[in-house]
């Protein structure tokens, strides 16, 4: 059986929250920001919860 290991791709866009769920941040909030709505940026604020349907980005994190 070969070691596992850890995509980093993954490990640097998800993290893992204290009951296993998983957790993202919103795109479109690193440049070009000066003509794009508040609204827009405001609510790219913060991380979202990931879907069930996208749980086989675990497979991705086994360590994490």
């Amino acid at each position: 059986m070969p070691k596992l290991k850890t995509k980093k791709a993954a490990a640097k866009r998800f993290s893992v929250t204290g009951t296993g769920k998983l957790k993202r941040k919103h795109s479109f909030k690193r440049h070009l920001l000066f003509n794009k709505p508040t609204k827009q940026k405001r609510q790219a604020r913060g991380s979202v919860i990931i879907a069930a349907a996208n749980k086989f980005i675990k497979k991705f994190l086994p360590f994490i």
